[in-house]
């Protein structure tokens, strides 16, 4: 499944996230003091260690599940490219103070003051991150192993079990606090999704994380929830080159798919056809159109 251009193009935010997680962890595996993150009912209810509380947003406890995460940050940065960096931001700070305040939450009641009992990193986003992707992202590849039915999106799945199982009860934790904040977001609590920080918090983004090491840097892409206006012909056509010929028609549910998304049913179906008839292709084709 393609995740859009390659690199962080057009995901600042993103970027920024996945080169703090990655400084963190490496500075604490370093130092051997992976064992010291972690968060317990002491450090919360006993003596506050405020430093615990930042950490557990970024640092992984170890260096399999830094692999992991951040391999599904980078590839969550597809939605910061649909719904634009500002609003990607706030995505960010909601689903990790509502996963944390979850993780809060479930210490108090569990209540042993002796156990570890919720892991390191930034559990909250990456599971909360799941709820779009199982709702919004198409499936556009199926195919059988050995009898077993799987999908583009098979991978991801995979990816995600073998995180949240990494360390048990402790990663199990995090990531089912993670898959509600994510759910909140999506329900809309208190407005969330309309939600947008001031211009310049995102843009701060693009100043301070490094260069992106992929395709070149474009201009932030706007939210498609709304009413997204029509692209004319000639303006795909200097975006992107012709569909080759053998380009075949695309699917009805494909086009309704992306119509379904506020695109213009026109644009879709060019993008489609440029795209091959794949939709994750033909919506960053949309997206990047609609920013010129």
């Amino acid at each position: 499944m393609n995740g859009g251009p390659s690199g962080f193009t057009n995901a600042p935010v993103t970027r920024a996230f996945i080169i703090a997680s990655a400084l963190f962890t490496i500075f604490f595996g370093i130092q051997g003091r992976f064992n010291s993150l972690g968060l317990s009912y002491q450090d919360i209810f006993g003596k506050l260690r405020l430093w615990k509380l930042i950490m557990s947003v970024f640092a992984f406890s170890s260096t399999p599940e830094m692999m992991f995460g951040l391999y599904l940050l980078y590839y969550f940065r597809v939605f910061e490219r649909q719904i634009g960096s500002n609003k990607y931001s706030v995505f960010i700070v909601f689903s990790v103070l509502t996963s944390l305040l979850f993780e809060v939450i479930s210490l108090a009641l569990l209540r042993d003051p002796a156990a570890k009992l919720v892991t390191p990193g930034p559990y909250g986003l990456i599971f909360a991150s799941y709820v779009p992707f199982f709702l919004d992202i198409p499936v556009s590849t199926r195919i059988r192993v050995f009898g077993i039915p799987f999908s583009d999106k098979s991978f991801i799945y995979l990816a995600g079990l073998q995180l949240v199982l990494s360390s048990w009860r402790r990663s199990l934790l995090p990531g089912m606090c993670g898959i509600l904040a994510g759910s909140l977001y999506r329900l809309n609590v208190f407005y969330i999704r309309k939600a947008k920080f001031p211009d310049f918090i995102s843009s701060f983004f693009s100043r301070f994380s490094l260069p992106s090491m992929g395709s070149p840097r474009g201009p932030s892409t706007r939210n498609v929830a709304g009413n997204v206006p029509s692209y004319p012909t000639h303006q795909m056509e200097r975006n992107y080159p012709a569909p080759v010929q053998y380009a075949v028609e695309p699917s009805e549910d494909s086009i309704t798919t992306l119509v379904s998304m506020g695109f213009d049913r026109n644009s879709a179906r060019q993008a489609l056809v440029q795209a091959r008839n794949d939709v994750n292709v033909a919506t960053n084709i949309l997206l990047e159109a609609q920013s010129h």
